[in-house]
């Protein structure tokens, strides 16, 4: 292959690799014909990378939202507010492994924290009813 034609893959692999997931009407109608697309793509139409939170040193990330506000997206987490329903209790514990989780079975395996999963504590089994990858911080609820 010559320069050329080297130079002109390696900028389809960059461009590729950046690709912004959107959010918007589809293209096509019910026909299987194409709408003409009336305008660009707004900033508030894009979506955003997929926050798998973790098991393992509490990992951060600030993301500015619409009107100046601030989301903390939780990559990694090592402890979850687990709410006793018996006894009206909070406490703060360490989580130790990720039993099961509905969003995805792979998840399980990768000890990715999303809403709904079962997690084992110290204290437990737990389920959790936060979103960690848009609270930032993991709540649950003590499970028998």
């Amino acid at each position: 292959m010559n320069c050329i034609a080297l130079g002109f893959l390696t900028q389809i692999k960059k461009r590729w690799s950046k690709m912004v997931i959107v959010q918007q009407k589809s293209k096509r109608k019910p026909t299987g014909g194409m709408h003409s697309s009336m305008k660009k793509m707004r900033k508030h139409e894009m979506g955003g990378d997929a926050i798998k939170t973790t098991i393992g040193a509490a990992k951060l990330k600030k993301a500015r939202t619409k009107g100046g506000n601030i989301k903390l997206k939780l990559r990694a987490t090592e402890f979850a507010n687990v709410i006793d329903q018996k006894t009206k209790t909070t406490k703060k514990v360490k989580i130790t492994d990720v039993l099961e989780n509905h969003a995805n079975p792979h998840f399980v395996r990768q000890k990715v924290i999303t809403l709904g999963a079962i997690i084992q504590t110290e204290s437990g089994k737990a389920k959790v009813t936060s979103r960690p990858g848009q609270d930032g911080t993991v709540n649950a609820v003590k499970v028998e």
